[in-house]
């Protein structure tokens, strides 16, 4: 099989639901990312083979398939396709997944893989309470026979019963989620993010047209009181907003191309594609498919946790990464190094991605080796993807 390498990574800033990108179409804030990604690499966009995208609310402006209509929005040929990928919160890091396998099989020399949502206008679950052209319902997903076995799925309750299995209280995921904004908030200070972010177009919360370069979703001054006082999720015992990733948009991107491609166009990656997994879990729980993609991806790769410099598991709610951090025996200090989704947001169908771009410039902002990344999703799935800084 071919190796496959990452030759460039960027991402916008993700933004508020109803926030900085309120007012862009999807396939044009997708069209920035793709643009960045051939941008940075330098090379010449007849070179590119296909388009990955992944995205989870595949409906109105994110629908008749996204990934197709952002090459249609961007400098790209219209000779270039594209696919649209949903596997929930997993969907951009398959994206990723998914344009690597293509290259590694010899089908294909070079792939842009992405992922964009746009949640300010298409809602978590948006995708399920959608209305015919006759008016007519059109129907859901979860059927009959799913609830018989498994019963009705709520990601929330989900959440607080991996807290009380894995012996999680509220006040090690209140310290957890103050520390993801503090990290974040340090990270956008230091300037870590800037090498990632692409500075485009967007409205203040006057509607002022401003410049876009910081995440907009990180809170300072995060305290225990502060997530004490609100209110408590419905069908739980004490998880609330604070606990949990927020609702938010952007985009981002990645070109992957293989090694004989990167050195005939003279280019130095940024990091190689070691191996990738996925599992499917418990539906009921939902969330904890990190917890088992975590081993099998390291075994696929030859490694150990000792081995990996950087943890990115995303943080749909601070049980999870707890959790995976207990089973694991994780070292803490590696984890999320410069916050997660409770302080970053969780632009779910770009997520992937957008971890995959932070943690391969935090390996070489820290001259580390390898970063390991990885998503829980609704539905009870779990991609994984280990990268090597080179």
């Amino acid at each position: 099989m071919k190796e496959v390498f990452v030759v460039s990574a960027a991402r916008t800033a993700v933004g508020k639901q109803k926030g900085y990108f309120r007012e862009y179409i999807a396939p044009e804030l997708l069209a920035m990312a793709l643009d960045e990604a051939v941008n940075r690499a330098g090379i010449d966009v007849n070179s590119i083979d296909d388009v990955v995208t992944g995205c989870v609310y595949q409906i109105g402006e994110q629908g008749f398939n996204l990934a197709r209509m952002g090459v249609l929005s961007s400098k790209l040929p219209v000779t270039l396709g594209g696919i649209s990928v949903n596997r929930q919160c997993g969907s951009s890091l398959s994206a990723i997944q998914i344009g690597a396998g293509m290259i590694e099989s010899g089908a294909m020399d070079v792939v842009i893989a992405s992922g964009c949502e746009l949640m300010s206008k298409y809602g978590i679950a948006s995708d399920l309470n959608c209305t015919l052209s006759n008016g007519q319902n059109a129907g859901h997903p979860i059927t009959k026979s799913y609830m018989d076995r498994f019963g009705i799925p709520s990601q929330m309750i989900a959440a607080q019963a991996i807290a009380n299995r894995w012996k999680i209280s509220k006040e090690e995921c209140q310290d957890f989620a103050v520390a993801s904004h503090e990290k974040a908030l340090k990270a956008t200070k230091e300037g870590y993010f800037k090498k990632e972010i692409i500075p485009i177009p967007g409205l203040d919360k006057e509607g002022n047209k401003i410049t876009c370069e910081s995440d907009e979703t990180i809170r300072a001054g995060v305290t225990r009181e502060s997530l004490d006082a609100l209110k408590v999720i419905p069908g739980t015992e004490w998880l609330t907003a604070g606990l949990s990733s927020t609702v938010t948009d952007g985009a981002s991107a990645v070109l992957l191309m293989s090694g004989e491609k990167a050195r005939e166009l003279g280019l130095t990656p940024l990091v190689r594609v070691v191996a990738s997994a996925v599992v499917g879990s418990d539906p009921v729980l939902m969330l904890t498919g990190p917890l088992t993609a975590t081993p099998k991806v390291l075994k696929k790769a030859g490694l150990a946790m000792k081995d990996i410099d950087i943890f990115e598991v995303n943080e749909a709610f601070a049980p999870i990464p707890l959790a995976w951090a207990k089973e694991m025996n994780a070292d803490m200090s590696k984890l999320n190094v410069n916050g997660g989704a409770m302080a970053l947001g969780h632009p779910v169908g770009n997520s992937g991605s957008r971890l995959a771009v932070t943690a391969i410039h935090e390996l070489h902002r820290r001259k580390a080796k390898y970063a390991l990344v990885t998503l829980c999703t609704g539905g009870g799935q779990a991609p994984a993807t280990i990268f090597e800084r080179v």
